[in-house]
């Protein structure tokens, strides 16, 4: 596969810090219609992700954000192959990786993203393994 993480990633993604309140991070995913915010610190560099599921437990709106976001964030470098992208979703379970380059983010990809490259066919399968040339063994 020859498609790369960069190519099917959503660039210019919102992100928020970790002192945001609870109100303003539900208005940014209202207003931008996504599910998920990376949380980074003062140098872009990503500390959490926090979704639209993190904020339905009954939290006081100025909370900070720090208290609901998932600290394990998975990364992925914007140059590695999808199918980097996919082996980490499916061994951590997760729908979104953060998209990085210099360790700073630089987009989000989603499992939606990788359906979308089997659906448009730029996803080849191998082909399968030739017959053997041995004759077979006689008894």
């Amino acid at each position: 596969m020859n498609a790369k993480v960069a190519d099917l990633m959503t660039e210019h993604v919102v992100s928020t810090e970790p002192h945001t309140s609870v109100e303003r991070v539900r208005g940014i995913l209202q207003r931008n219609k996504v599910g998920a915010l990376p949380v980074v610190d003062t140098e872009g560099q990503p500390v959490g992700v926090v979704s639209a599921t993190d904020l339905v437990a009954s939290l006081k709106p100025e909370s900070p954000i720090s208290q609901v976001m998932t600290e394990k964030v998975y990364t992925v470098p914007k140059y590695d192959d999808v199918s980097i992208a996919a082996r980490i979703m499916r061994n951590h379970k997760i729908h979104r990786l953060v998209v990085t380059d210099e360790h700073k983010v630089v987009g989000m990809i989603t499992a939606y993203d990788l359906l979308e490259l089997v659906e448009e066919h730029r996803w080849v399968p191998k082909n399968p393994p030739s017959p053997s040339r041995k004759k077979p063994r006689r008894s």
